[in-house]
């Protein structure tokens, strides 16, 4: 399998009144046409990590890496015009909750037909008829009506939807989907994994799955990331992460309560300093 995606010794910077803060250090891995899982605590850079692959990373933060590219193009050496070519049309992302992220004063239809119109230059009709196959590919049952809603009138489970067809209209090569089923219930969150699955499988996409769910992540992804404080400290096949080596893994593992188990406290972290040497 050839790499879609390739991130070597990648570091996020934030300059502060304090100093320097590096929010990612030293992260590296490949990425195929495949389910990559990254699992973390909050604040343990994973979303700096998608953000920085299509550099929306803005001051007084910066991204350095001796390596990033993408299919072969050099993402920390090209413009940002021919960056903005790459953003939807090749490379998306979903963000975590459709409430910040869906303009609150615009109809659905209007957000979804926006980058048709302006970037590719489609017609009013061409550009909604697009759209509305775009929702029916993420199993929205009435299409028509919710290309006529605001935000607000939709229900979480329906907003994630339409920024996941958002994302993949210009059909994207590339998905990094952030937290894409937190605020979901159970039955909603597995429709929308599924969603997610059969366009990795169909489309042949890569897909970065960005989350604080373990279970979830060792169920639905191929290879899982571990970070700790900016850093990876773990690769695991999904299907072993309960089998995970780090220390840090298996606290977290230790952590997620279970069903039928002990009615004591769950154990908290123990901490190593190593953990976050780089």
């Amino acid at each position: 399998m050839s790499d879609l995606l390739t991130i070597r010794d990648l570091r996020v910077t934030f300059d502060t009144e304090t100093g320097p803060v590096e929010a990612v250090r030293g992260v590296s891995f490949r990425l195929g046409r495949e389910r990559l899982g990254i699992v973390g605590e909050s604040g343990s850079g994973k979303t700096i990590t998608g953000r920085s692959v299509l550099r929306l990373i803005r001051p007084p933060g910066r991204i350095e890496a001796a390596e990033m590219t993408f299919d072969g193009i050099d993402l920390t050496r090209i413009s940002e015009r021919e960056m903005r070519a790459l953003r939807g049309p090749r490379i998306a992302m979903v963000m975590q909750d459709p409430k910040y992220s869906l303009n609150p004063v615009m109809k659905v239809g209007a957000q979804l037909t926006e980058g048709l119109r302006l970037r590719d230059r489609l017609g009013a009709a061409e550009a909604r008829r697009k759209a509305i196959e775009a929702l029916e590919a993420v199993q929205i049952r009435d299409p028509e009506r919710v290309m006529e809603a605001y935000p607000h009138e939709l229900s979480g489970g329906m907003g994630q939807r339409v920024m996941i067809a958002m994302m993949l209209i210009p059909n994207p090569d590339l998905l990094i989907a952030d937290e894409p089923t937190s605020a979901l219930d159970v039955t909603v969150q597995a429709e929308v994994l599924s969603i997610l699955d059969g366009l990795v499988r169909d489309r042949g996409m890569g897909l970065i799955f960005i989350s604080h769910d373990l279970r979830l992540v060792a169920r639905f992804c191929d290879r899982v990331l571990v970070m700790y404080k900016g850093r990876i400290v773990e690769e695991v096949a999904a299907g072993e992460l309960t089998r995970a080596k780090h220390p840090y893994t298996q606290g977290l593992l230790n952590c997620l309560p279970r069903i039928g188990g002990s009615r004591a406290p769950l154990p908290g972290l123990d901490r190593d300093a190593d953990w976050a040497r780089a």
